[in-house]
């Protein structure tokens, strides 16, 4: 098995995947809201033998009446991820790669998706858009405004998740890759 490395690559890199190999692998998005942590999630899904699990579209689908603010998002989530937790780690299990479509933005978050590769036996790739705020709500207010997401957020909101936004440290012993998109 190849060990991809840390390195900075472009959207059009991603044509053509550094990481391919025969092991299941559990692919994490690091990046603040509207960073394109779903665009860049949906480009690493196309490999064969892989499922992308959109954090967004199942809350949207599970409790979207019930989200009317940021704690009711981590809330829910959590639910999620106690829901969904035993399923990756089945399906890294059998054979296939998982992309998850949410975020691993804080320690704890990483931490959590950390014992599900770990318990798997499974490879992983930390992936990391570190776009700057204002790009992100640039594209955030276009996405609100074709409002196509499963949830609308505003710049306040934006701000307030990015207060808890901590890139990752070499101390986590993650395998980073970092893109441009």
């Amino acid at each position: 098995m190849r060990k991809p490395v840390s390195r900075r690559v472009a959207a059009a890199d991603l044509e053509v995947d550094p990481m391919v190999s025969d092991t299941p692998t559990l692919h994490m998005i690091c990046g603040k809201i509207a960073a394109g942590k779903s665009t860049l999630a949906a480009r690493l899904a196309q490999d064969e033998g892989t499922v992308l699990i959109v954090l967004d579209d199942w809350l949207g689908t599970l409790f979207g009446d019930q989200i009317k603010t940021g704690a009711d998002f981590l809330r829910f989530g959590a639910v999620f991820d106690r829901m969904m937790g035993p399923h990756i780690v089945s399906l890294l299990k059998t054979g296939v790669s998982v992309v998850l479509d949410y975020p691993a933005n804080t320690v704890v978050q990483r931490a959590r998706m950390r014992a599900l590769f770990e318990a798997a036996g499974a490879a992983h790739v930390l992936h990391v858009l570190d776009v700057p705020d204002d790009a992100c709500l640039a594209r955030l207010k276009r996405r609100n405004a074709h409002g196509e997401h499963a949830f609308t957020v505003s710049a306040e909101q934006f701000h307030r998740f990015t207060e808890h936004f901590v890139l990752p440290g070499e101390n986590e012993g993650f395998k980073v890759m970092r893109h441009d998109i």
